[in-house]
């Protein structure tokens, strides 16, 4: 038999056991004596029994010759009671928390959890009193329980895996979910070594080329191909298309057409290339006319689609293209963030563009370029075009995952943004944060609680506001700019850090494809030497009645996720707005229109009998011809529900500002719907 012995306040727990199996427990007083050590009031408790007996303490000593006695920790009354009657003893590690509940549990090296106060306690334990720590925060999902008890076993160590659940408390290193490493550096060519104009190399602003760059080089850039370029934020996707862009223009072969998805971003782009090439080429820019008419809405810059080298929007340059105009010789179009064929809302405009420009420009090279794709084989395969695929990053990247309750969300932005800011890097750039959330009035919220140094920046500011805010972050004059989901794949802030306030967009969880887009906006090479990722889960939180999971599960999907194959199906909205847009460029002939159609990546659904039967259009011997309506389908970018809904409007209300009231309530109840179709 062996015995456990445990000092306490005043008396001494003693187990014993058979095979580890408590088979009695034991509590004994140890008086001073002037013949020393001797036990005192002895009582015992066997078996499954609750009561203890008194018992003479005689049978303790006679017990004790009889066992293995091992005690928990150093004790100078019971070890002078022990050597008094010649009973050997051994120290023992167990675990406390399990002997106060009449359990054994050897602890080593191996198996012990450091507990909070720097005592050692057996993983199960460790693992309930974790539990009791997340319970103060509300509901935890199993993933990320699991998650923290994986934590756990990884560290051994209660108080870094706390750093999870209460940041303020402990280093956010110790809250690191993983890390992917940078590249190791590889040998390329100089632009002198390749095979494109000398007016081109002498306004470039490169030498030498990026890994990425290299591996679109080599997979036939500059002889024409059709490339799709997925490479991680900051490997020089960009300057892929510059140079296949200025080779064909310089060449002769036409103008160029690089295409972003927002406002914000084409006016960044075009500035850069202004400055750049604006002395071998001119370069325009079109973002679409606004519609109200403010001081601040004057143009950027020259809205000449028949510059050399125009910049636009997706919408932009599909406006033009749905409107009937014709586009100049096209020799290479761009598509920047092409993920973008995913989005629920503007990916059946894109895929029909893309589609648009194929028909109109048949001898163009087509470049594809996204930081994040799934299955981007297939896409490829779907674009007819070759994959260059380049999954290193050119700086190490650190992901961390912190569990907070929403009161601590601020806090802990902040405590991270001015740690990140008091960091310079080797190149000599404080480190700088982007904080994502998922709505305007939420930028608003935490900017104005960070205080001076950090800004909120979102597509409602004006243009002056946001260009403004550019140019600070730029010049390091400000901390961080705090920004919505939706920005994710925007403008060029070269940042350090990206912090998630939210996971969400809108209403909407993010998908695996957007968090990574916008995670992998933390770390430039020319400015910082790491990137690093802090995803603020809430326990528990939602954005939306309708949701089937909370924040913190959202984020171990996130985090662990595979992105799915881009494989978009627009619904009958969408495939009829795409439809008309298609007849409008090649005035309706079947065969082209037929063909439009089928170069689309996303499937469609049959429409053209639901649009005669509208009378939205008519069959003219093999032709689709389009009445006045559905040509302002097209333009105006309406398919034949939402098209409904305004005739209908129409009929009972006569103030156009009411109409568009309504219809914009319409759209958020079928976007809801959408969403819950999504999810399911």
């Amino acid at each position: 038999m062996n015995v456990i012995v445990q000092p306490q306040k005043g008396n001494y727990k003693i187990l014993f056991l058979d095979n580890l199996q408590v088979r009695a427990v034991g509590i004994a007083e140890i008086d001073a004596t002037p013949k020393g050590y001797r036990p005192g009031h002895y009582r015992v408790r066997w078996g499954g029994k609750h009561q203890f007996r008194s018992t003479p303490s005689k049978e303790l000593v006679v017990s004790l010759r009889k066992a293995s006695v091992y005690l928990t920790q150093a004790d100078e009354a019971f070890e002078g009671f022990l050597h008094d009657f010649q009973i050997p003893f051994t120290r023992t590690s167990v675990c406390r928390i399990c002997l106060m509940e009449d359990r054994v549990t050897p602890l080593n090296r191996k198996n012990g959890i450091r507990y909070t106060t720097g005592e050692q306690i057996c993983f199960d334990c460790a693992r309930r009193e974790l539990r009791r720590e997340l319970a103060t925060m509300g509901k935890v999902g199993m993933q990320a329980l699991g998650h923290l008890e994986e934590l756990l076993r990884n560290y051994r160590d209660m108080d870094k895996v706390l750093a999870s659940v209460q940041p303020e408390k402990v280093k956010i290193s110790q809250a690191l979910f993983d890390r992917l490493d940078a590249h190791p550096v590889q040998k390329t060519q100089s632009l002198d070594e390749l095979p494109i104009p000398r007016a081109f190399i002498d306004v470039a602003g490169v030498e030498t080329l990026m890994p990425a760059q290299q591996m679109a080089v080599d997979g036939g850039l500059l002889y024409g191909k059709h490339l799709l370029v997925v490479s991680a934020t900051a490997s020089g996707k960009t300057f892929i298309g510059e140079m296949a862009g200025m080779k064909n223009y310089l060449e002769g072969r036409g103008h160029t057409l690089f295409l972003v998805p927002l406002v914000a971003l084409a006016v960044q782009k075009y500035q850069r290339f202004e400055e750049r090439y604006g002395k071998i080429a001119g370069v325009g820019v079109l973002i679409g006319q606004a519609r109200i008419r403010l001081p601040d809405n004057a143009p950027v810059g020259d809205r000449n689609i028949r510059a050399p080298i125009v910049v636009g929007t997706y919408e932009g340059v599909d406006h033009f293209i749905r409107s009937g105009k014709r586009l100049p010789p096209i020799g290479t179009v761009v598509i920047d963030e092409v993920q973008m064929l995913e989005d629920p809302d503007r990916g059946h405009r894109l895929d029909g563009l893309v589609a648009r420009l194929k028909y109109l420009a048949p001898k163009a090279q087509f470049l594809y370029l996204s930081a994040t794709i799934g299955v981007p084989k297939v896409l490829a395969k779907k674009l007819g075009a070759t994959l260059v695929r380049y999954d290193d990053r050119p700086v190490a990247l650190e992901r961390y995952l912190i569990f907070v309750e929403h009161k601590q969300k601020i806090p802990t932005i902040k405590r991270l943004c001015t740690q990140e800011y008091s960091r310079v890097s080797s190149k000599g750039f404080h480190g700088q944060t982007i904080v994502f959330t998922h709505a305007r009035a939420r930028t608003h919220v935490i900017a104005d609680a960070l205080g001076p140094g950090y800004a909120a920046y979102h597509a409602g500011l004006t243009s002056q506001e946001r260009r403004e805010i550019e140019a600070k972050f730029l010049s390091g004059k400000i901390k961080a700019v705090v920004t919505t989901a939706a920005l994710g794949a925007g403008v060029d802030f070269p940042a350090s850090q990206v912090i998630f306030d939210s996971l969400a967009m809108g209403i909407s969880w993010l998908s695996v494809q957007e968090f990574n887009q916008m995670a992998g906006r933390a770390g430039r090479p020319d400015f910082h030497d790491l990137g690093k990722v802090v995803v603020l889960a809430e326990p528990g939180a939602s954005y939306s009645r309708s949701s089937g999971s909370t924040e913190e599960e959202v984020a171990m999907k996130l985090l662990k996720g595979e992105m799915e194959e881009v494989a978009p199906e627009h619904d009958l909205e969408q495939s009829s707005e795409e439809y008309v847009a298609n007849a409008v460029v090649c005035q309706g002939r079947l065969p082209e229109l037929d063909r439009i159609n089928g170069t689309m990546v996303g499937t469609m659904e049959p429409v053209l009998d639901i649009l005669l039967g509208k009378d939205l259009v008519t069959l003219q011997e093999e032709r689709v011809v389009l009445t006045p309506l559905a040509k302002v389908m097209a333009e105006h970018f309406i398919g034949v529900e939402r098209l409904g809904e305004i005739r209908r409007l129409m009929r009972k209300i006569d103030d156009p500002l009411e109409i568009v009231a309504e219809l914009e309530c319409a759209e958020m109840e079928q976007k809801k719907e959408k969403e819950k179709k999504r999810r399911k």
